[in-house]
């Protein structure tokens, strides 16, 4: 095999990236990709969208074409974990016992669903949200409507969860320890919109509240009890509580964590020849200045291709705004930008949410630092483009100007 050989533990979208990336960038040593799951690398955001309400195939989620890994000669080792590093031989150890040497690690092992410490999470109906098989067995239980479904968690997964549940005419009642869904990202009044978005097509919630017990018949669920002992029927629970970064191999490993791997701009970790990217990595940013750790999917494309990079030598950086996306009943929205700068800042509000067609603007110090659009018409530029502009511009803008239907996007641009 020689001196080079790339590993990379973890064959999700970042994993794949990486590989696909040093292909393109003329690497031609070995490389090697090692994944839990029996399944070739595939998109996450699918999951809890498309894929889960029957509008899009399998065949759509792949990173690339199962053919590209024999195609390129990238090695996918399908079903088997790395288990330990050693940094200093250089070396990965295999759940089945077997090493490999490596030139370069990148660790690109997502993130895990967290657990919540209730009696009968193991009963059948019971499960959390995070893989293609898990979205295989949701679809199945919701297809056919008229089920009664509990879920326990009000972020971005709870609730796209819950409104493809009631999309397939299912009973949802969601539970979440907030106040006001998903208030603690995008704050009070756009958390209420959400909120009623959901109502008016039939989700119920129960916040803030908690659940005090799952119960169950014959060994599937039937019910959850709430903290205030309301019995909710259930005929399937979600656990969609938010993951925790997957950094057991790296602490093994002694690398430096902070809410996950810790990295610099170039996703190179506190040990030599070990990169992480994706979930995973709390990597510095170069626009603010401080670590950011994202678990969505833009993060993961842009950290596989910057992490291939920096494992061949080049001049690369994270440097992309944060973005994602969600698809719930009629809104289609995206956000783009920072949510640690925008905390506490109330948004200015172009277009009216009445109209379920508006443009959301986050400012700190005069300067857009987060911005989301619903619904709005994706003419040239689009709200994603003037946005990230505007972010990455540091533009000193007038909430005025922000908020005035008359002044056309262009021309907020710093150029215009």
């Amino acid at each position: 095999m020689g001196t080079e050989h790339i590993v990379i533990a973890g064959a999700g979208l970042a994993g794949a990236t990486a590989a696909r990336t040093l292909r393109s960038e003329g690497y031609s040593g070995p490389i090697t990709v090692i994944g839990a799951e029996q399944h070739h690398p595939y998109l996450r955001p699918p999951l809890s969208k498309e894929y889960l309400l029957g509008k899009a195939a399998e065949d759509a989620i792949p990173v690339v074409p199962d053919a590209w890994y024999v195609e390129n000669d990238v090695e996918l080792r399908l079903g088997i974990s790395v288990t330990g590093v050693d940094p200093e031989a250089k070396s990965v150890r295999l759940g089945d016992g077997s090493s490999l040497h490596y030139s370069a690690l990148l660790l690109a092992t997502g993130a895990l669903p967290r657990q919540l410490p209730l009696t009968g999470t193991g009963l059948s109906g019971v499960t959390t949200f995070r893989t293609l098989d898990d979205s295989r067995r949701l679809r199945k239980v919701l297809a056919g409507g008229g089920r009664n479904v509990v879920m326990i968690g009000s972020g971005w997964i709870g609730m796209e969860l819950a409104a493809a549940a009631r999309s397939y005419a299912n009973e949802v009642t969601l539970l979440g320890l907030e106040d006001i869904p998903l208030g603690a990202a995008i704050g009070s009044d756009l958390g209420r919109f959400f909120r009623s978005l959901h109502e008016s097509n039939g989700v119920n919630f129960r916040l803030p509240a908690s659940a005090r017990e799952i119960i169950g018949e014959s060994g599937s669920v039937t019910g959850v009890i709430t903290d205030s002992g309301e019995l909710l029927p259930a005929d399937a629970v979600v656990i969609a509580v938010g993951v925790a970064p997957d950094t057991a191999l790296a602490a093994a490993a002694g690398l430096e964590l902070r809410n996950g791997i810790l990295t610099d701009a170039s996703l190179r970790t506190s040990r030599e020849g070990i990169f992480a990217a994706g979930d995973v990595a709390n990597a510095l940013h170069p626009f603010t200045g401080e670590h950011h750790r994202s678990e969505h999917w833009s993060n993961a494309l842009n950290g596989g291709k910057i992490a291939a990079k920096s494992m061949l030598g080049l001049d690369a950086a994270l440097d992309t705004v944060p973005y994602f996306y969600t698809d719930q009943f009629d809104v289609s929205m995206e956000y783009s930008g920072f949510p640690a700068l925008a905390s506490g800042a109330e948004p200015v509000i172009r277009g009216s949410l009445e109209s379920k067609e508006f443009i959301a603007f986050w400012q700190r110090d005069g300067q857009v630092v987060a911005g989301m659009n619903v619904n709005w018409p994706r003419s040239k530029p689009t709200a994603q483009k003037v946005i990230k502009t505007l972010i990455t511009a540091r533009t000193v803008i007038s909430p005025d100007q922000l908020t005035d239907s008359g002044v056309p996007l262009d021309q907020l641009l710093p150029d215009a």
